[in-house]
């Protein structure tokens, strides 16, 4: 067994070791998302979600290419591990089975948003709690 150095970068997540913790950060995963959309010069967003805005699975044209917005949706759900202020993007990978217009034009302005916020990520500190404790309904199956 190696000893490989602290953990600077695991899976597309960069971590930044600090004194009080640790910050996880997919700035470059995010990046290469942009430039594979062609949206790295993109307007930004200064929120994630139209909130006037409901989807339907019935309304609307569909979506020219389904591939390009699977492909989107999965990537842009796995940017979720450290950036939890775009997790609206789970509402819109409800709509993979037909996808329409209006749910490509949802994830572009995630798209955007993301571009706004590159250097957003997650802060993780210790916790001062020194043991776990767990409840259980030992009745649940009985009912």
């Amino acid at each position: 067994m190696n000893d490989l150095d602290p953990l600077s970068y695991f899976l597309g997540i960069a971590v930044t070791c600090h004194v009080s913790g640790l910050f996880l950060s997919q700035s470059t995963y995010a990046r290469d998302i942009l430039a594979r959309t062609g949206m790295a010069l993109c307007n930004p967003s200064a929120t994630p979600v139209d909130t006037k805005q409901k989807f339907s699975s019935s309304s609307g044209t569909r979506c020219e290419d389904a591939t390009l917005y699977w492909s989107l949706a999965s990537a842009l759900q796995y940017l979720t591990f450290t950036r939890p202020d775009i997790s609206y993007v789970q509402q819109v990978c409800l709509q993979m089975h037909a996808p329409h217009t209006e749910h490509m034009l949802a994830l572009k302005r995630v798209l955007r948003y993301a571009r706004d916020t590159l250097t957003n990520g997650l802060h993780l500190y210790p916790s001062s709690i020194e043991k776990l404790v767990s409840y259980t309904d030992a009745n649940w199956g009985m009912s």
